[in-house]
Order: C-alpha cells, then sequence, then structure tokens
C-alpha cells in the first residue's frame, strides 16, 4: 500500500508539471518508454544496485534520456537517488490513470471465449461507456475458452460476469 501511495504521490508531482506545460500525453509516452528501458532485468539490475554511485548511474542514463522533457528526466534521477527506480513502472501505470482521468476514458479488462471482431468490441465498449458516462478503452482483451460464451469486464474496481460458464453455474446451485 506505501509504494502504490509513493508511486502516486510521484505520479502527481508529474501530472502537475506536465499540465502546466500542456505536455500530459507526450509525458506520458516518455515515462513509458523509460519504465520499458527499466524493464530490461540487466538494466533494473544496475540501476537497483546501492554499490554503484549516483553519478555512475546518472552518466550511463544521461545518453538514453537526451530527447527526454527535463520534468520526466528529473523525476528518473530523483526516484534513482531515493532509491525508488524499481518504483518506476507504478508510477508510470499512475500517471496514465491521471492522464485517462483528464480526458474522461476509463480502461476495461475484457475476457471472452473467442476473439472479439471490431464491431463486437465496439458494442462492449459504447454499452460500457453508457453504464459509465466516460469514453471507455478496451485494455487488455483476453480469450479464456473455459468461459464457453459471453463476456467478464474488469472495470472501475468492479467484475461484471456475463459468461455462459457463470451462468450455467448459478443454475447449477439453484437447481440443488
Amino acid at each position: 500500500m506505501a509504494k502504490k501511495f509513493s508511486a502516486r504521490r510521484y505520479a502527481q508531482a508529474l501530472f502537475a508539471v506536465a499540465q502546466k506545460k500542456n505536455k500530459a500525453d507526450g509525458m506520458l509516452v516518455e515515462l513509458q518508454d523509460i519504465e520499458q528501458l527499466n524493464r530490461d532485468k540487466a538494466v533494473a539490475a544496475y540501476l537497483g544496485n546501492p554499490a554503484i554511485s549516483f553519478k555512475e548511474k546518472e552518466s550511463v542514463l544521461s545518453g538514453k534520456l537526451s530527447d527526454i522533457d527535463p520534468a520526466v528526466v528529473n523525476l528518473v534521477y530523483l526516484m534513482l537517488a531515493n532509491g525508488r527506480i524499481n518504483m518506476l513502472g507504478a508510477v508510470a501505470d499512475e500517471y496514465r490513470k491521471m492522464v485517462d482521468d483528464s480526458k474522461g476514458i476509463e480502461r476495461a479488462e475484457v475476457i471472452t471465449a473467442v476473439p472479439l471482431d471490431d464491431d463486437a468490441r465496439q458494442k462492449i465498449s459504447t454499452r460500457l461507456g453508457d453504464m459509465l458516462r466516460k469514453k471507455v478503452v478496451i485494455e487488455p482483451e483476453s480469450v479464456n475458452p473455459e468461459l464457453l460464451g459471453g463476456v467478464v469486464v474488469k472495470v472501475s474496481g468492479k467484475l461484471l460476469d456475463g459468461s455462459t460458464r457463470s451462468a450455467l453455474n448459478i443454475l447449477k446451485k439453484e437447481i440443488r
């Protein structure tokens, strides 16, 4: 919980700067690019190693961060100096949520028995958008043949289970 709170604080600070500069989307892309770099296990191990000085880490990163907005670079260096660089993924996730909220976007995880075509994806997105009064983006989308049919949606911290498997389990309990 403390890690999520800290990640939110870092993200809020960057988001405030990004809004003032009117660069929220651009900084999101840059933050996600840096976060991808940190997903490399060798890079993450190097940056997270307390035996390596900040100056050495900074010199390695400086070439990779040359085209990045100074506010994002400062955030990365601050996290590096505080030994929190391992939280970069959580910060990027929190920042993305803030950008989405500012645009009235909600992300929904959709699980279906078969892959969705564009029409079905659009219908689900529109239906969820009407329910939530927000624009809904389906991400991620996955297939689980065990559902048999229907759809399971995780959105706004809620689980909407409209799968055939779930309906059959409910019917089975009622019959007993």
